[in-house]
């Protein structure tokens, strides 16, 4: 494939007016934008342009049928201060397997990471210099039928923004709560998709939880409400014992790049683990025999969320305190070596990008 990309620089940078020490999660956006258009059944037109609005009609489809799908990923600095892609290539499987579902053409994974690494070249100034700091990068893309008629597109736009974040989502342990109505997804469905109708689906139950003293709730599959799903945007590890336990990708769960990193990392450690079903009945039982050791989150934004407390009908399951949860900080800590060029990458997790 082909791959020329234009590119239209700014004059004079925001990063003037900006504390990159100081930022939060997507709240600000770097000078440049990717974008490509899928017209006549072909990606054409690559280019990076000062970040600006999308032009689209009140009839867009996107707008009336929710045929959008994206990714979230990072660039990091490297100790010696080089611009470093993270898993880039399993995002761009993960973004097909969404655009799959989603019925959309896929992306080329040449002209995924050409355009990742072209505008974090521009915009490597942007990344962060603090310890946990680091430039968010969001590809997505959308139906751009101006048509009311439901079925899919056959225009679209591929665009990717980025933002700087001086710290992860999540800065403090959490408080979750288990979800006994409200369903995130179901088998068959599209809980496995990245597409925005799946995260706006989840707002009023994370409002609930916030309301009664929660940061996040735990999805518990439906009609039984048993098995563990997720909690809220995070894949869930538990130590319970010696072992390491996170529920398994099944349909409902997002298959997260930051999850299948930790499991590459706990065997490399020599820690058993496990990936199966787990309902909050054993979570419990082992809580209430002295096994269940740790908890944590997971996810690109938030890396490892320590969970402090888990409620379940009531009955309050306080966890050890975050100086004694040293599973989920080991891993935090090892993905951000290999990112900063400390600890080898025996996967080629990492891409450098060099102008």
């Amino acid at each position: 494939m082909n791959i020329e990309i234009a590119v239209n620089q700014i004059e004079k940078s925001a990063l003037a007016h900006l504390d990159l020490n100081d930022v939060s999660f997507g709240t600000t956006f770097s000078d440049h934008m990717f974008i490509a258009d899928y017209l006549d059944g072909r990606w054409q037109d690559f280019r990076i342009t000062p970040i600006e609005p999308i032009p689209m009609h009140p009839g867009n489809a996107v707008l009336h049928y929710s045929q959008t799908i994206f990714e979230g990923m990072k660039a990091l600095r490297r100790k010696d201060g080089t611009p470093v892609l993270l898993r880039a290539d399993a995002h761009a499987q993960r973004l097909n397997k969404s655009a799959q579902r989603m019925c959309m053409p896929e992306i080329p994974q040449e002209l995924f990471l050409a355009g990742l690494r072209r505008l974090v070249d521009i915009e490597r100034n942007w990344i962060p210099h603090s310890e946990w700091g680091f430039l968010y990068l969001r590809p997505y893309m959308i139906a751009m039928d101006d048509s009311l008629y439901p079925i899919p597109s056959k225009k679209y736009k591929f665009v990717i923004i980025t933002s700087p974040s001086s710290s992860p989502i999540y800065g403090k342990p959490v408080r979750l709560i288990t979800e006994s109505f409200y369903v995130r997804a179901v088998k068959g469905g599209i809980g496995e998709a990245k597409s925005g109708g799946n995260y706006s689906a989840s707002y009023l139950p994370a409002a609930e939880a916030k309301e009664i003293g929660f940061d996040q709730m735990i999805y518990l599959e439906s009609p039984d409400f048993k098995v563990i799903q997720e909690a809220g945007t995070m894949n869930l590890f538990f130590v319970i014992g010696n072992k390491v336990v996170t529920p398994s990708t099944t349909g409902t769960i997002l298959r997260g790049i930051t999850r299948s990193s930790f499991l590459t990392l706990l065997e490399d450690n020599g820690i058993k683990t496990e990936v199966r079903d787990i309902t909050i009945d054993e979570v419990v039982q082992a809580y209430e025999t002295g096994n269940l050791k740790e908890a944590f989150g997971a996810g690109t934004a938030a890396v490892v969320s320590p969970v402090a407390e888990i409620v379940h009908n009531g009955f309050v399951m306080s966890l050890p305190p975050i100086s004694e949860q040293k599973i989920g900080a080991s891993l935090k800590a090892d993905l951000a070596a290999i990112c900063r060029g400390e600890k080898k990458d025996k996967w080629g997790w990492t891409v450098e990008v060099h102008s």
